[in-house]
């Protein structure tokens, strides 16, 4: 008789911690408690945690260096029936973290995953801003590698979203460097120990920080957050860039696009600023 195969057990993303320990959730210190194994980017760091808590599980690594071939051997594992937990040093698994990896090969072998919501940084951050919350993009850590830091940076030149960034305190000067010049002088909330007693959140433009930083050593892991590109702003410098041309090398554009001279000249004297009268002096009385 064929033997029947094992129930697939669950991988558990755990959100950990930023700062106060006040904030481990009850059904998190449960499941910690209740699962087979703890996959944990730094097994030392969070034995910490573990024995403020009282949980005894058995823990493993599963960090940046080894996400890959570890995350093989986590899924044999839940494969066989076992029940894994995935935490990160602080904050919620998978954000800017291996853990996204380990996410899609669960995924892709049929193993189901389930979060369990906490703290993140970059949420905590945000609400602490001052800006606009509506709408936001993560962009994480900047990439090491310099083309691909620069592709992000001139991508981000046209973002109207508030933008959130991590950064390591060594290169943070570096980084409000390259914020000024891509972004010019943007308002920015620098945060800093959030949820921990001496918790910053602290609101100027990006040239202020510069200069803040230039004078106090940067201490601490921070959330950047910076406002987008007004909508007035985009508008502004659309305008700028037609008028570094002809009305009749305007007007071509649209016509090329199959628009009637009358509906060209309605678009051409919206991005100009002006009245359709003006554009039509210009194309039929000025000649």
């Amino acid at each position: 008789m064929e033997k029947e195969k094992p129930m697939a057990g669950k991988l558990y993303l755990c959100a950990t911690p930023i700062g106060n320990l006040g904030d481990m959730t009850p059904r998190v210190v449960e499941t910690l408690q209740m699962v087979d194994l703890i996959a944990a980017e730094d097994t030392r760091n969070s034995l910490k945690l573990m024995t403020h808590f009282d949980i005894h599980t058995p823990m493993t690594s599963y960090h940046e260096y080894n996400k890959v071939e570890k995350a093989y051997t986590l899924i044999a594992k839940m494969q066989e029936g076992q029940n894994v937990a995935l935490i990160t040093d602080a904050g919620t698994p998978a954000i800017s973290d291996p853990g996204e990896v380990l996410v899609k090969f669960c995924q892709e072998a049929g193993i189901v995953v389930t979060s369990l919501p906490g703290p993140a940084a970059c949420i905590t951050a945000l609400t602490l801003s001052g800006l606009s919350t509506r709408r936001f993009c993560f962009e994480g850590f900047l990439p090491p590698d310099k083309k691909e830091r620069l592709q992000i940076l001139s991508e981000l030149e046209e973002e109207s979203r508030t933008i959130i960034l991590y950064e390591a305190p060594h290169h943070l000067r570096t980084t409000l460097d390259l914020l000024v010049e891509h972004l010019g002088n943007r308002r920015i909330t620098v945060c800093k120990e959030l949820t921990k007693r001496f918790e910053s959140a602290i609101p100027m433009t990006l040239h202020s920080a510069v200069e803040y930083f230039e004078e106090n050593e940067p201490k601490g892991e921070y959330v950047l957050v910076i406002e987008g590109k007004s909508i007035e702003e985009k508008a502004k410098e659309k305008q700028e860039s037609f008028l570094d041309m002809s009305i009749e090398e305007h007007m071509q554009i649209y016509l090329e696009q199959g628009m009637s001279e009358k509906d060209a000249m309605k678009a051409v004297a919206k991005d100009r600023g002006v009245s359709k009268r003006d554009i039509y002096q210009v194309l039929h009385v000025e000649k």
